[in-house]
């Protein structure tokens, strides 16, 4: 081989063979080269580091670029990347937007992979289930959790106010984050954060009805009263001075960083219990962790045990292979595991589970007991969100923040929000 023309090797494809053979080979298996695009806060971004640096010594000869934004610029920027013909070739997917994705050609289905591959099956089936989009897998789950309530209870206490505790309801609540507030322990604080923007604490309040984001037929699942409640709920807490008002709450752009919560504007905030180590990391208080205020005692809960989120591979990834060995490596590894921890969720392998739960510290034993304490009220996934939801989310935040500015009344916003939300839906 050595002894063979420059022009014939080229016309043979000889020059990997040679560099093969003189040593290239390792050379030549760098280029694996993915790229894993996610959302997050730095503190995710440092222990999927750590997870990446562990599948180096796994798996050398893949080199694999992490990217990462805050969850507001995270979906126009993949849209713009899918759209360009450049997507990467691992996407951190959310619930709201896989079916989108899916539906779209975006994403590689796994269903060849299982059981080779992609060995998955200690998941339970529910939580393989959970990346499932028109009965083929596109996502696989990360890790399970809920909608919780964050709170500082030792401001609480400094205010002579009882914490929220479970069972404590919306009206309950606001009486109390208004007395809280009045007493506050600081200037410029307030008893909580304004979720009246936050699409999952608004899903919450209508689960608690009975009702949900959307029907199993891809239409809206509330009507115009339920938005104008909602709205009006939240217009009295700021009226009260039981949230921060809407000048304090349009710096928040849905990051765990601009939370009123991290800022040290507010003693609650409403987020995924998974998010849980970030805020902790981020804020120097003791944080505490509960449900969400409930409509009455015997409402449903509004919570249920979700995929916090899933890594899917794109349908035009370099290496399919590499990318599925690697989203195995991500779930299925206690090197992984050990990196991750519980920040994406409480890991749906059961052998990942065990291998993490005497690493715990105390904050991630929190999530897990929060997880715990839920489960048996937990009602099940509600339908899958319609093609173009995802933009909805933004639509919530800017209406609550046009009540908060006095733009609307609470009714005009009902209105809005439904008309906008059949408008987007329409779209598709």
């Amino acid at each position: 081989m050595l002894t063979t023309s420059r022009r014939g090797l080229l016309r043979a494809g000889g020059v990997a063979a040679l560099l093969a053979t003189v040593g290239g080979g390792s050379v030549l298996a760098q280029d694996k080269r993915m790229r894993f695009l996610w959302w997050g806060s730095q503190e995710r971004a440092d222990r999927t580091n750590a997870a990446l640096a562990a599948y180096r010594q796994t798996a050398p000869g893949v080199d694999i670029v992490g990217e990462f934004t805050g969850w507001s610029d995270y979906w126009p920027r993949l849209a713009t990347q899918v759209a360009g013909r450049n997507a990467p070739d691992l996407i951190q997917m959310d619930y709201r937007y896989i079916f989108e994705y899916a539906r779209r050609g975006a994403l590689m289905p796994f269903d060849d992979d299982l059981g080779k591959a992609l060995r998955i099956d200690d998941f339970g089936q529910q939580n393989i289930d959970s990346g499932r989009v028109d009965g083929k897998l596109y996502g696989i789950n990360l890790g399970v959790n809920s909608v919780t309530m964050g709170f500082d209870a030792k401001a609480w206490e400094k205010a002579g106010v009882d914490a929220p505790e479970p069972g404590i309801t919306w009206d309950e609540f606001a009486d109390r984050a208004a007395r809280m507030s009045a007493n506050k322990p600081k200037p410029n604080f307030y008893a909580s954060a304004d979720a009246g923007g936050v699409e999952p604490a608004f899903e919450g309040w209508l689960q608690q009805d009975g009702k949900n984001l959307y029907t199993d037929d891809g239409k809206l699942g509330y009507a115009v009263g339920d938005a104008t409640n909602w709205f009006a709920f939240w217009d009295r807490m700021r009226k009260s001075g039981a949230c921060v008002p809407a000048d304090v709450q349009a710096l928040d752009q849905l990051t765990i960083e601009t939370n009123a919560l991290t800022t040290g504007k507010a003693a609650t905030a409403f987020f995924h219990s998974n998010q849980f180590i970030g805020y902790q990391a981020l804020n120097k208080a003791e944080l505490s962790l509960g449900p969400y205020p409930t409509r009455s005692p015997d409402a449903p809960s509004g919570h249920y045990l979700k995929p916090s989120m899933l890594i899917s591979v794109s349908s035009g990834a370099a290496d399919k292979e590499a990318a599925v060995a690697f989203c195995n490596f991500l779930v299925e590894d206690p090197a992984a595991a050990k990196a991750l921890g519980i920040e994406r969720g409480v890991p749906a392998s059961a052998k990942i589970r065990d291998a993490v739960a005497t690493s715990l510290d105390a904050t991630a034993t929190k999530i897990v007991d929060y997880i715990g304490a839920i489960t048996p009220r937990a009602i099940p996934l509600p339908p899958p969100p319609p093609t173009g939801a995802g933009e909805l989310q933004f639509v919530l935040k800017r209406i609550n923040e046009e009540v908060g500015f006095g733009q609307k009344t609470p009714e005009q916003a009902g209105e809005d929000m439904v008309k906008q939300a059949q408008d987007v839906l329409a779209r598709g």
